[in-house]
């Protein structure tokens, strides 16, 4: 049996409307801009391309302007328990717009994976200028 993973959130503050957001989260075009290099999609199916490797999601679950939900295919077979998400909350009193990234690692990489995540977002704020 595989070791379990760890479920960990990282919120990030954000200068940006939801509606300006979700774009860059949910579309080839926007994940293209900060995430990875490329991306395709048929349907449900997402390959993510770095360098010219390539890796395949699936969206599997998605609200317009709230959130995005993707799993790895190697992670397909597990009752739908390991995934990333991106979600997008906006604070009610102060309107304030916070984009949480939800992943799940393994326990030894949860630190660095916290590390790229950090990085990646901050390509997502300076390509959307927030």
């Amino acid at each position: 049996m595989t070791e379990e993973k760890i479920k960990y959130e990282l919120e990030f503050p954000v200068k940006a409307s939801p509606h300006m957001l979700f774009p860059f989260l949910s579309t080839p075009s926007g994940l293209s801009e900060w995430f990875c290099d490329d991306v395709n999609s048929r349907g449900e199916k997402y390959t993510f391309i770095w360098d010219g490797d390539e890796r395949v999601a699936y969206m599997v679950g998605k609200k317009t302007e709230k959130y995005i939900r993707f799993r790895w295919e190697e992670d397909h077979e597990e009752d739908n328990k390991y995934y990333f998400e991106f979600k997008i909350v906006v604070d009610e009193l102060t309107n304030d717009t916070a984009l949480i990234v939800t992943d799940h690692s393994d326990e030894d990489e949860v630190e660095e994976d916290k590390l790229l995540w950090e990085s990646q977002i901050n390509e997502l704020f300076h390509t959307i200028g927030a």
